[in-house]
């Protein structure tokens, strides 16, 4: 069914987080004016060498700032405000609207000081309760329990009806440091006639109920009255709710607290200075002042629980951080659950840790961890609230978006009502309707940041990387004498990750003679020598004997100097 202008026609097109965990962008259009949900990025997957991160495909809003109304962030984590300062300067324009809570304003804004070249944001401070107007859309925020303070899920009000986007969620009855699921607020939205649900999948395949945060302080707790040495606790830098558990348990065994981590440091200071975060005077202490306290009376706060080579917890493991050594009766904490990808690296990790002696706790052993996301049980209550006419899941693996529509299935809704989409497909939303244009798709490919190229990355790149880390690279410089059409000398060979040379002279002697005749019979043919054309043959003929002779595949790089 095509579009017809006469009708109101609401266009969703994920840019992100549709089919993976992170890299969240949405974008909602109306007449050509367009509303942009969350600006997030990714970590890079294991076959990636040296990628730093991965972010929305923003090519469709080529050509489009000024239709783009504004920006408005759910939360602050990474995977959707981690973006931002690599696209902002291709959707920014004067008087752009943001709008964020204040905890996601302070992360945005301490993390733009790191990039001082772009435009300054002016972000716009929306609470629990707030109401925005931009453009044809009317913004309802409210409050969502989560793992990170100040996340707002929102209620849309565009002009073919209303939709609900849950953000990340959980539903937590007693939760710490924060207040609890407002579940008479989110009844009071369901009658608001929702005529789109979005909603969190990320935890859609996990049954039953999120545990709650007090479950986990009691169980933290446990650790820290058993503990007779220091402590190390390592989780994630934005979830504050656990890093004020690991404060607040310190102060009543009377310890101390550093914290250590560029992202951990910066976001304990936002939200210290906002009042998210609470610790008494003197609890929180340098890492050298640390040291001169008794071992019962320290607790180390770090970044790392991912197995992050450049992380606190990794440093100390491999024995390099400057300071802070392991000893026997440590106790390390890891209490944030392991990313798909990152088990390997994390197993090793904690190898490490408990062949220096220290005691390891960690969510499979017992409940120190909540993740922020809803689990089936609350998933169907959250549709059973909404009672949406259209459901939409979002935020997840493509299977965990599967698993969403089911449970919206078991929750009372028609199959016909139900979408599973793909980042770059085009939804297409009117009062009657919800359907995806097959033959309509946006870019929405993986733009890959390395240091400061964004984009520059590509297969190519990755694929030679790729290459390089596998069987490494063997670059051959041969001399030509110009005049006697020969080389002159011996081919100098340099090996990088493919064989140690000193190991390896019957192969290299083989190999310099091989190259000698190529060019040789180039040279030596008389008229003028296409030079593209030998270095290609020194490339395919030495790729081809290297692997005859070690079932490798080196990338060959020929240099050719005529003198």
């Amino acid at each position: 069914m095509a579009p017809s202008s006469k009708k109101r026609i609401l266009k969703i097109i994920p840019l992100g987080g549709l089919g993976e965990v992170g890299r969240n962008m949405l974008l909602f259009e109306y007449e050509g004016r367009i509303l942009i949900v969350d600006m997030g990025f990714r970590l890079p997957e294991e076959d990636m060498p040296g990628v730093d991160c991965i972010i929305p495909n923003v090519e469709y809003l080529k050509g489009k700032k000024e239709n783009i109304l504004g920006v408005v962030f759910t939360h602050g984590h990474y995977d959707h405000i981690g973006a931002i300062p690599y696209l902002l300067e291709k959707i920014w324009r004067p008087n752009l609207k943001f709008y964020a809570s204040p905890l996601t304003r302070g992360i945005i804004l301490k993390r733009q000081e790191d990039f001082p070249h772009l435009p300054k944001l002016e972000i716009e401070t929306v609470r629990d309760g707030s109401k925005i107007k931009i453009g044809p859309f009317e913004i309802e925020f409210f409050k969502q329990n989560h793992n990170i303070p100040d996340n707002l899920g929102l209620l849309i009000n565009t002009p073919v009806g209303n939709i609900l986007h849950t953000s990340d969620f959980k539903f937590d009855p007693d939760p710490v440091n924060d207040l609890p699921t407002n579940f008479q607020k989110l009844k009071e939205l369901g009658k608001r006639k929702i005529l789109l649900l979005l909603s969190d999948s990320t935890g859609a395949e996990e049954k039953g109920h999120s545990l709650s945060e007090r479950e986990i302080l009691q169980n933290l707790d446990k650790i820290f009255q058993k503990a007779s040495g220091r402590i190390i606790a390592a989780t994630f830098a934005s979830l504050i709710n656990r890093i004020q558990q690991i404060i607040t348990l310190s102060e009543k065994y009377g310890r101390r607290v550093a914290v250590a981590g560029y992202s951990m440091k910066t976001n304990v200071e936002i939200a210290q200075a906002l009042g998210y975060l609470k610790a008494k005077r003197g609890t929180i202490v340098p890492i050298r002042e640390l040291e001169n306290l008794p071992e019962f009376k320290q607790t180390l706060l770090c970044t790392g629980a991912q197995g992050e080579a450049e992380a606190v917890l990794m440093r100390i493991a491999n024995k390099e951080h400057p300071i802070f050594r392991l000893k026997k009766g440590d106790t390390v904490i890891f209490s944030s659950s392991v990313i798909p990808g990152n088990e390997r690296t994390v197993q090793i990790m904690k190898d490490e840790i408990l062949r220096q002696g220290a005691k390891v706790f960690h969510y499979k052993m017992m409940d120190i961890h909540a993740g922020g996301h809803a689990q089936q049980r609350e998933l169907k209550q959250m549709i059973q609230i909404m009672k949406p006419k259209f459901f939409l899941p979002i935020h997840g693996q493509y299977s965990m978006l599967v698993s969403h529509g089911e449970i919206a299935q078991k929750a009372g809704m028609a199959e016909k009502n139900i979408i599973v989409a793909e980042n770059g497909q085009v939804i297409y939303l009117t009062p009657t309707k919800i359907w995806i244009e097959k033959k309509e798709k946006v870019p929405s490919n993986y733009v890959m940041v390395d240091g400061l190229g964004v984009g520059d990355v590509g297969e190519v790149v990755l694929r030679d990387r790729q290459m390089l880390a596998k069987d490494g690279m063997f670059v051959i410089i041969t001399v030509v004498d110009r005049q006697a059409g020969k080389v002159r000398g011996s081919p100098d060979i340099i090996s990088r990750g493919f064989v140690y040379l000193r190991e390896s002279k019957d192969l290299l002697r083989e190999t310099r003679k091989r190259v000698t005749a190529i060019v040789n019979r180039a040279a030596g043919s008389g008229g003028a020598v296409n030079w593209i054309y030998v270095k290609d043959e020194i490339r395919n003929k030495i790729g081809q004997f290297l692997f005859s002779k070690t079932q490798r595949r080196p990338m060959v790089l020929p240099v050719v100097i005529e003198v």
